[in-house]
């Protein structure tokens, strides 16, 4: 009986310590690894939310750059990270939906290896051509395909561009020539110079549209984006939007304490709708959609099961 009460006893001593270390959280500084290089869009985004939650929670935040291998290699850091909140990481659908969908062997299970924090948003992504291509709409660039069957090709730098230029020519029923590119710079320089034909991109390509060396056809974004109040949606040339979409979010690594997971996520989400924060951040043509874990959660599986089926149905080899 006396030792039933000790540890009895005992036990609820750690749970008191547990919780009250949690409820301290953070006491020291947190590290969010991003998985992709500094300076892009991506390394913008994740610093001004870094700085707004560090600022909240009374704590430094470091931000450790880990790119490469498509953010594979930040990921694979994060997942082997301890799980006690102060290590997170800002991630996105090229390393949590396409990389595992294009993969034989995923280098880690998105949904068991990882805790979802808070959805952050969309990235604005469009179809650019050269002037040398002569279309002006995304109708004619259709047209213009369906003509000349493999004579315009399309430059990528990321699996988002892979697999959009997938569906859309499984959509219209056209074939372009493919040529990958490391990452977008790389493309967008050879678009500017007629060395390809078009490209999916960002809104970083938006000033060369503005300076006459580029043409924007069509926004992947549901709605038109601030940045190209002009350009359209495909729902509005006549299609269907795309099954996949490019989206952010902060994930930690599997296991991380429930309490732990809230307060982060709640940081996470009211720092993405402070007015400051949302003006800069869709200055750059991302589109913010702040939620919780339950909504990253299901952004991660509806997206990787999406990508999984377009590499399927569209005959994409596997890496």
């Amino acid at each position: 009986m006396k030792f039933g009460r000790y540890l009895l006893a005992s036990l609820a001593c750690c749970l008191v310590s547990t919780t009250q270390v949690h409820a301290q959280f953070p006491t020291r500084p947190m590290t969010m690894v991003v998985t992709f290089q500094a300076g892009g869009i991506t390394d913008s985004i994740a610093r001004l939310l870094a700085q707004k939650v560090s600022e909240s929670l009374d704590k430094p935040i470091i931000v450790d750059n880990r790119p490469g291998a498509e953010g594979q290699i930040g990921a694979q850091y994060l997942a082997k990270a301890a799980p006690d909140g102060y290590t997170f990481g800002f991630v996105s659908s090229g390393n949590f939906s396409g990389l595992p969908a294009m993969s034989v062997n995923p280098p880690y299970d998105v949904v068991k290896d990882f805790t979802p924090i808070a959805e952050v948003g969309r990235y604005a992504f469009y179809l650019f051509v050269n002037t040398k291509v002569p279309v002006k709409t995304f109708k004619e660039f259709v047209d213009y395909a369906k003509a000349k069957p493999g004579v315009l090709n399309y430059g990528t730098g990321n699996n988002t561009g892979v697999l959009a230029f997938a569906q859309l020519q499984r959509m219209f029923n056209i074939k372009l020539a493919h040529i990958p590119y490391k990452g977008e710079p790389a493309a967008t320089t050879d678009l500017i110079s007629e060395r390809i034909d078009a490209m999916i991109g960002s809104s970083a390509a938006l000033p060369y549209v503005q300076e006459g060396k580029l043409r924007n056809l069509v926004t992947l974004l549901p709605e038109r984006s601030s940045l190209a109040p002009d350009v359209p949606v495909l729902r509005e040339v006549g299609t269907e939007n795309l099954g996949i979409s490019s989206w952010a979010g902060i994930v930690g690594p599997a296991g991380m304490p429930a309490d732990i997971q809230e307060k982060l996520s709640k940081a996470f989400v009211a720092a993405a709708n402070l007015p400051d924060v949302r003006e800069k951040i869709e200055k750059q043509g991302f589109t913010l959609t702040p939620a919780g874990p339950d909504g990253l959660r299901k952004t991660i599986e509806t997206q990787l099961d999406a990508h999984r089926t377009l590499v399927k149905e569209s005959g994409i080899p596997l890496k």
